[in-house]
């Protein structure tokens, strides 16, 4: 098993930046893939990014390609999505997601609680 809690969630200006973090627990919560989704209401949970265990491969949807960035500290078993440049589109609630891989919610096995990341304009 392994449990995820985000934080880092908030309010910024478009144009601004946030960066998110999601703290893994459990016992092998460092060697399972990770990555972010973003939910908007009403809509399935959109892919955002992912990282290998390793941290030596990540993969990014278009719409936030050369604006965010996916890292892993697994010494603190840590995942962390830099986001610059934001615009109210990228309005949504945010999930960390584990031990999984592709562009597919149903694909990861574990969830946090989801974090709410608002960019005004």
């Amino acid at each position: 098993q392994v449990q995820l809690v985000e934080s880092g969630g908030g309010l910024v200006q478009a144009g601004g930046s946030l960066r998110l973090s999601c703290a893994a627990s459990g016992r092998t919560s460092s060697s399972v893939n990770m990555g972010w989704f973003r939910q908007y209401p009403g809509k399935e949970r959109e892919f955002v990014g992912a990282i290998r265990w390793s941290g030596g491969s990540t993969s990014y949807a278009n719409s936030v390609k050369g604006r965010f960035t996916i890292s892993r500290d697994n010494a603190k078993n840590t995942l962390y999505l830099q986001m610059n440049n934001l615009k109210p589109e990228d309005t949504a609630v945010y999930y960390c997601a584990a031990g999984g891989w592709g562009t597919m919610s149903y694909n990861y096995v574990y969830w946090g609680q989801g974090t709410q990341v608002t960019v005004s304009s």
